[in-house]
C-alpha cells in the first residue's frame, strides 16, 4: 500500500459517516478514489430505491479524497461547494462513487464524481458531481 492510499485510508476510517452508510474505499491512485455503499433499508427513499443523499455523500467523499492525493501531508481538503445533477433513480444492490480531480491547484481543487448503481449484470450511470475543494491546515 502506498504512502497515500493508507492516508487516505485512515482519514477514511474515522469518518463515521461512511460507517453509518456502510461505505467502503475500493481504490485509491493519484487524483481517483472510488468508494462504494451498499443500498440498505435505512438508505432508501419511498420508491424503494437509493435516497440522492447517498449518492450525494459518498459522491462528495470520493471527490474529496480525490483531491487529498494531490495535497502535501501537512494538508487536508474541505468541500467549498459541490453540485448534484441526479440522473436515474439509484436502483441496484449498491452505489459506486468514482472520484477525480480535474485541475488541483495550491487553493482550490475542481473535483468531479460519477455514481454508478451495480447490480449484479448491469452498471448505470445515475448522478454526476462537480465541485471545489479548499485545501486547509491539518489539525493536530
Amino acid at each position: 500500500m502506498t504512502d497515500i492510499e493508507t492516508r487516505i485510508r485512515d482519514s477514511f476510517a474515522r469518518q463515521s459517516m461512511m460507517q453509518t452508510l456502510g461505505a467502503e474505499i475500493d481504490e485509491v491512485s493519484e487524483g481517483k478514489v472510488v468508494i462504494t455503499a451498499p443500498i440498505l433499508p435505512s438508505s432508501r427513499q419511498q420508491h424503494d430505491v437509493a435516497h440522492a443523499a447517498l449518492s450525494f455523500a459518498i459522491g462528495d467523499t470520493a471527490a474529496g479524497y480525490a483531491a487529498l492525493t494531490k495535497m502535501p501531508d501537512d494538508q487536508e481538503v474541505m468541500t467549498a461547494e459541490i453540485k448534484i445533477n441526479l440522473l436515474a433513480p439509484g436502483a441496484g444492490d449498491y452505489l459506486r462513487a468514482t472520484g477525480r480531480v480535474i485541475k488541483p491547484g495550491r487553493r482550490l481543487v475542481v473535483v468531479t464524481a460519477e455514481v454508478h448503481a451495480i447490480t449484479e449484470s448491469s452498471e448505470k450511470l445515475i448522478a454526476i458531481l462537480q465541485g471545489t475543494m479548499v485545501p486547509v491546515a491539518k489539525q493536530g
